[in-house]
């Protein structure tokens, strides 16, 4: 058999992460027919059919998942490697790729990213924007973005941001409609919109005072994962929202929504920037992260 060469075999493994030859195909930087033939190829190198593939869906076969379990430790260990060598540059360049759920970007990540980009005009910043938890790793990023509580613990982790507020919002018309809530549980008699991850969870409203945690779950005629159609629905005076004061607070300055149960909505640390702990960093990841530093400081 004919030794495969680390390009076809480094093909492959983003192949089987995306479960798709487009998307492979733009992470490769060729097109989907280039990565099929190289598949091609390599399957008849080694004599073995790797992915079963139709119009609609790929998918690993025993021998593929063999390959890639061992496979993927070792392309990373080659990428840093290669990172290492290349830290020694005078100037980061190359691609940094963060994966971050969208009240994240919108919010936290958004606002930072033309000064990032002025800063270090060799970097390529990709953002991908996914609710559900992943692992970045396995997924091809060089980090993401995830609140205190969903951290794994072998991440390193750094504060992108000052602390935050989840608040409660509806328009003056709801409010006078069905009454402003005096209790967190009094929403559950009103109308709210409910989140729905993309693994099928929906987690509780979350509230405190004066250091007393509440968690509500109350019901609507709405469940979607999308903060721009919540905010959307409150200002139609459809529901109640519990959404981030920062999204909110224009709305409210404006009179167009009115906060709720102030009183219930105590700070919480922001969102962190976590990655794999590593002996050398990628140049673009390790530039993020002083960057990150020197606008804290």
């Amino acid at each position: 058999m004919d030794r495969p060469d680390l390009n076809a075999l480094d093909s492959f493994a983003a192949i089987a992460r995306h479960r798709n030859f487009r998307r492979a195909a733009i992470e490769r930087g060729v097109s989907a027919s280039t990565l099929s033939q190289t598949l091609r190829d390599l399957e008849a190198r080694m004599g073995v059919r790797l992915l079963n593939r139709t119009t609609r869906s790929v998918a690993l076969t025993d021998a593929g998942a063999v390959l890639l379990e061992r496979l993927q430790p070792a392309l990373a260990e080659i990428g840093e490697a290669v990172a290492e060598a290349r830290s020694a540059q005078a100037e980061p360049q190359g691609a940094l790729r963060i994966n971050a759920p969208e009240p994240a970007v919108e919010l936290v990540l958004a606002p930072m990213v033309a000064a990032f980009l002025v800063a270090y005009p060799q970097v390529r910043l990709e953002v991908t924007s996914q609710t559900a938890f992943i692992d970045i790793v396995a997924g091809g990023f060089d980090a993401g973005v995830r609140w205190g509580e969903s951290l794994a613990q072998d991440m390193v982790a750094v504060s992108l941001g000052p602390p935050q507020r989840s608040v409660v919002v509806a328009s003056p018309a709801l409010l006078a409609r069905v009454g402003a809530p005096q209790h967190p549980r009094d929403l559950l008699d009103r109308p709210c919109v409910r989140v729905r991850f993309p693994s099928g969870a929906e987690p509780p409203w979350e509230f405190e005072k004066d250091g007393e945690p509440l968690q509500i779950s109350p019901g609507g005629p709405l469940v979607c994962s999308s903060s721009q159609m919540q905010l959307r629905v409150a200002l139609d005076g459809v529901c109640f929202v519990q959404m981030f004061d920062e999204a909110a607070r224009p709305h409210v300055e404006a009179g167009r929504l009115v906060e709720v149960l102030t009183d219930w909505s105590e700070t919480f640390p922001g969102p962190f920037l976590y990655y794999p702990s590593r002996r050398t960093m990628p140049s673009p990841l390790r530039a993020f992260v002083d960057f990150l530093h020197a606008r804290r400081g």
